[in-house]
């Protein structure tokens, strides 16, 4: 009966390997919003950090997270570091590349729970009297995402805290002077 037990969790444990091993090897999730103010605006809200606590979805989950802020004021060069609790856990933003009122690029490193690296990007553009802005997230799926994914999709897992980000950062910048 023991040995049975054995052959049969060993089988489970293979066809769960297998299932992970099949998994994409990589991941983008991305979400877009129209916003009824100047591309300027939006971009100020995303190009510095210290803006983001008004708009971030991850900003209230912890309200003793611990922040620091590194590097240059805002834009190419500045460095946020936050450490909380477990639905914030700790993690790392470098901007490697802002262009006025049009683009963001962001090195997104989590530290925990789980070690991982992303690139994070935002995408900025007029339309009509409004502003199109695009946040894109991608990386390589290591193990531990490719076993998450078996049970729910990175978009499924981080589309929704986009999606609530952005109608934050609409809010306040339809609502702001």
């Amino acid at each position: 009966m023991f040995k049975s037990l054995m052959y049969v969790l060993l089988a489970i444990v293979a066809v769960l390997a297998v299932l992970i091993s099949q998994q994409p090897s990589s991941y983008s999730v991305a979400r877009s919003a129209i916003i009824t103010a100047t591309p300027q605006r939006v971009f100020a809200l995303v190009n510095d950090y210290h803006k983001w606590e008004g708009w971030s979805p991850w900003a209230k989950l912890d309200p003793n997270m611990k922040t620091t802020y590194s590097g240059a004021q805002s834009g190419t060069g500045a460095v946020y570091h936050w450490t909380g609790n477990d639905d914030v856990g700790e993690g790392e933003m470098r901007t490697l590349e802002s262009r006025p009122c049009e683009y963001v690029k962001i090195d997104l490193v989590f530290i925990k729970p789980f070690a991982s690296r992303s690139l994070t990007e935002f995408k900025i553009r007029p339309e009509g009297t409004s502003t199109l802005i695009t946040w894109e997230m991608s990386g390589e799926a290591n193990f531990m995402s490719k076993a998450f994914s078996v049970i729910k999709s990175m978009d499924a897992m981080i589309g929704p805290d986009f999606e609530k980000g952005l109608a934050q950062m609409k809010k306040l910048a339809e609502t702001q002077p």
